[in-house]
């Protein structure tokens, strides 16, 4: 079933009192609120809930996530990711362009992605702080139109198309996040993201990757690549949700994950809204 995420909270927490296991696409929710709910109703349930974000899936990135657990990164300390569309607004008006129905713009639809992965790539460090600005320059003037969707000139548009952040964790360490639907800039349009360690690096971008180091005082380079025979990440994400249901575990993308995401989200949008830093309240009980 394809909803808005103003829907996602309710149908899933509809489901687990119905006694089904959920597979949830991002985001968990419409804001944080929506995605504690989700949370509360997993804790009392014996279902599984699984956020469905495919970009951990993805065989680059699964690469670099087995080089970093086995330590060739060291120290994982900043890393910068972000997704820029040059003319990439989904259906205008609809409930893609409409606050109360998305949750907001492009921050929430592909930033999201971009921020689980990172996040996970660094080992899942708490995010304490926030510091945030989002900015609406195309949209309003019907400027920036992608080709996904069909436009409702009749509905509006009170989201950002640009968002930029600058996220820090517990452990000290740092995220840069960037994402937009629209914006005057020379990109092909591919997410990307880019994880920095004491002792080597990693660069994903589109469907090529490298790992980075340091050897012998001069720099090296690996190329990553996706095998020829590439299954898809959808499929490795079904059958880890298949898995988790027959073994009783706990998905990767489990709801704490998809609340984090939320938290975060959250956090950039108030800071755009005050022009001040923001403190991430992790009270998972209110």
């Amino acid at each position: 079933m394809g909803v808005p995420n103003q829907f996602h909270a309710p149908l899933a927490v509809q489901a687990l009192a119905a006694g089904k296991h959920v597979l949830l696409e991002k985001p968990m929710g419409i804001n944080s609120e929506a995605a504690r709910q989700i949370l509360h109703a997993a804790e009392t349930s014996d279902r599984v809930v699984m956020v469905a974000h495919q970009m951990r899936w993805e065989s680059i990135a699964m690469q670099i996530k087995e080089q970093i657990e086995r330590g060739e990164l060291g120290k994982i300390y900043s890393a910068k990711t972000g997704w820029f569309r040059r003319k990439g607004i989904p259906g205008w008006g609809t409930w893609f362009t409409q606050m109360d129905q998305s949750g907001g713009g492009p921050l929430i639809d592909i930033g999201v992605h971009m921020l689980d992965l990172a996040l996970y790539l660094m080992g899942n460090p708490k995010p304490v702080s926030v510091y945030g600005s989002t900015y609406a320059e195309f949209g309003p003037n019907r400027k920036g139109i992608g080709t996904w969707g069909t436009p409702d000139w009749d509905g509006t548009y009170d989201v950002e198309d640009l968002a930029t952040a600058l996220i820090k964790m517990e452990d000290g360490s740092t995220l840069s996040l960037e994402v937009s639907w629209a914006v005057h800039m020379d990109t092909d349009n591919s997410p990307f993201i880019h994880v920095m360690g004491s002792e080597g690096g990693a660069s994903y971008r589109g469907s090529e990757g490298k790992l980075l180091t340091e050897k012998f005082d001069r720099p090296i380079e690996s190329v990553l690549s996706k095998p020829d025979n590439d299954e898809g990440e959808r499929a490795r994400l079904s059958r880890h949700f298949l898995a988790c249901i027959r073994e009783g575990k706990q998905p990767i993308t489990s709801v704490l994950s998809g609340f984090t995401n939320n938290l975060v989200l959250d956090a950039i949008y108030e800071s755009s809204r005050t022009g001040n830093e923001v403190k991430l309240d992790w009270n998972l009980k209110q």
